[in-house]
């Protein structure tokens, strides 16, 4: 089976960049339509690998892609940083004063929400980028626009009606690219690692401490932390840490050990290549 990976979206969105930027130009893709059916389809062998969405410099971490990684079907082999622009596209001819309606994902609307509040158009989500460009050029409304990519706007036909307008210069999102849990890697690149732990607490005073205490005395530096309820109990969560290092480095190691005596769980779900913008 050649390689495929899955992503969520039609040709132009942002994960589709991302994949491209990660297995190359000539990589075989299958297009899903949500983040769900990425997973689905790694794990129906559909597609070998699946590329989801983890964190953007504006509007920070995507839970949902947390959420589907919880139960450790799928485990992280990679990462691709993509950068963001968005502007606005409509229909050939169509002017900024037609505008009635902007449609877009909901992490693109709130990308770009400075500049659309300057004028009363009404935000409506869809389920990806690219395909509110696709879903306009395909009802032909020439009474709306939509938020997406200059590379998404041109695949889609339409014509860009501003120039970037998202709201920070510079603005990246981090992908993860994920694999059924213990596939072989597709191959071990060198440089700089990054390892994903999930760790779950005691709803105790002090373990949060003393865990990032464990971590802290290994000399590991963590670039994320985030917490998600654990749906077990109630008020309880998990914790997700990115740890920057390999897994099967002494300092790693020593953290895993050092937490098997102040968490209730803990798991690596992935240690991969850290990925450079592009």
């Amino acid at each position: 089976m050649s390689e495929v990976a899955a992503y969520a979206g039609e040709p132009g969105a942002f994960a589709e960049d991302a994949l491209l930027s990660y297995f190359g130009a000539a990589a075989p893709s299958l297009s899903v339509s949500s983040f769900g059916d990425v997973r689905a389809a790694v794990l129906d062998g559909r597609a070998i690998y699946g590329v989801l969405p983890i964190e953007n410099l504006i509007n920070g971490t995507v839970r949902e892609t947390l959420d589907l990684l919880r139960d450790g079907a799928l485990e992280i082999v990679g990462e691709a940083v993509v950068p963001v622009s968005l502007v606005l596209a409509a229909l050939p001819g169509v002017t900024l004063e037609q505008v009635e309606r902007v449609y877009s994902h909901a992490q693109a609307l709130a990308q770009a929400e400075e500049y659309l509040r300057s004028r009363p158009w009404a935000l409506l989500t869809t389920y990806n980028t690219a395909g509110a460009g696709a879903m306009i050029r395909e009802r032909g409304e020439r009474d709306a626009a939509a938020v997406l990519s200059p590379r998404a706007a041109a695949i889609h036909g339409l014509t860009p009606l501003t120039g970037p307008i998202e709201g920070v210069q510079g603005n990246r999102t981090r992908f993860w690219i994920l694999q059924r849990a213990g596939r072989p890697a597709r191959h071990a690149e060198a440089g700089p690692a990054r390892t994903t732990l999930l760790v779950g607490l005691r709803n105790e005073p002090g373990t949060l401490l003393a865990a990032l205490a464990v971590i802290a005395k290994a000399g590991v530096n963590i670039s994320k932390l985030e917490s998600r309820p654990n749906r077990v109990g109630e008020w309880e969560y998990i914790f997700w840490l990115d740890l920057d290092g390999a897994a099967d480095s002494p300092e790693i190691l020593g953290v895993m050990q050092g937490l098997a005596d102040v968490t209730l769980e803990r798991r690596i779900l992935g240690s991969y290549p850290r990925g450079e913008a592009l």
